[in-house]
């Protein structure tokens, strides 16, 4: 199982979602040796690529065995989106994204995000303006509207479609429902009907039934995991394996577990520095170890880590 976005071919159906905060390239490539068919970066923003913002860059790096991947951008104004995507295809990613689904306040307040999906000819001028300045296949990432009330996806799709993109990925729920709820598949399935281009399911899959599901029910071209992946790569390795043989295989047990804790420590240590790197791991840890027994008391500790030894001592005492 396979698909195309524009000329990049992708090897399977399995996607990491792009999450603010988490998808970094240690992340990333945990993700894509356990599976996943295509990644995408943190989210960058326009404005920080334009003005050369320090932290873009280290946003932005890639991994030499990490393609296909896709660089996740954000931002409302057609002019600067498409420098950013000008900018973008010079980089070593292999598309271009634009966020239209973020439910952050700082975000949304600035009319970008899920912001972006009350003004559907804005969706066209963003997406048209960076397909004129992109080499690289340009996508987009959107929920199913902003609020209850205005559940327009379909036009937003659409638009989307008429500027370009060369693909669209649907999250199941609106700005207003966060991440709460249950995800409705019947509107990606509406997206489906309606697009000519790739469509992206995205949204509550956590196990192999979750994915059969949303495949029978909206018919899409590939399949986004987000939230099920923090703490758990392994889902990839689950879903491939299913998707591959029907099989279903046993989770990792506390010592697999354990080991990618701390090789995961050790490349974000690598990438970013003890200091950093270690700070940026302890929410991970509380990922990994949640449902083990004791799993609070270890949170708590881990949340006051600061050095990879400490880490480690931490799990050899467990």
């Amino acid at each position: 199982m396979s698909f195309k976005i524009g000329n990049v071919e992708i090897p399977g159906i399995l996607v990491l979602a792009p999450m603010a905060g988490v998808t970094d390239l240690p992340f990333r490539l945990i993700c894509k040796e356990m599976g996943a068919d295509l990644t995408y970066t943190e989210m960058v923003s326009a404005k920080g690529l334009k003005y050369n913002n320090k932290n873009t860059g280290e946003l932005l790096t890639t991994g030499e065995n990490e393609h296909p991947v896709s660089a996740q951008l954000f931002g409302a104004d057609p002019e600067i989106m498409a420098a950013g995507a000008a900018e973008l295809s010079k980089m070593d990613i292999d598309i271009i994204d634009v966020n239209m689904g973020c439910p952050v306040p700082k975000v949304v307040n600035n009319g970008e995000g899920s912001a972006m999906m009350k003004d559907p000819d804005l969706i066209y001028r963003v997406v048209n303006a960076m397909t004129n300045t992109a080499t690289k296949p340009v996508t987009v990432k959107m929920r199913i509207g902003f609020d209850k009330d205005h559940i327009n996806v379909v036009e937003c799709a659409k638009a989307a479609e008429a500027g370009g993109a060369a693909a669209v990925a649907v999250h199941g729920r609106t700005r207003e429902d966060y991440y709460h709820g249950v995800a409705d598949y019947s509107k990606i399935a509406e997206v489906k009907k309606n697009l000519s281009i790739p469509v992206i399911g995205n949204g509550d899959v956590n196990s192999p039934e979750k994915l059969d599901r949303i495949i029978s029910e909206t018919g899409v071209d590939a399949v986004m995991i987000g939230r099920a992946a923090e703490g758990n790569p392994w889902i990839f390795k689950e879903l491939t394996t299913y998707l591959e043989s029907g099989e279903k295989i046993a989770r990792p047990s506390v010592k697999e577990i354990f080991d990618m804790v701390l090789r995961h420590a050790r490349m974000m240590v690598d990438y970013k520095g003890e200091y950093t790197g270690i700070r940026e791991m302890r929410k991970h840890v509380a990922w990994y170890t949640t449902g083990m027994p004791n799993s609070a008391k270890l949170r708590n500790k881990a949340s006051f880590i600061e050095s990879y030894g400490e880490l480690e001592q931490l799990l050899m005492n467990v």
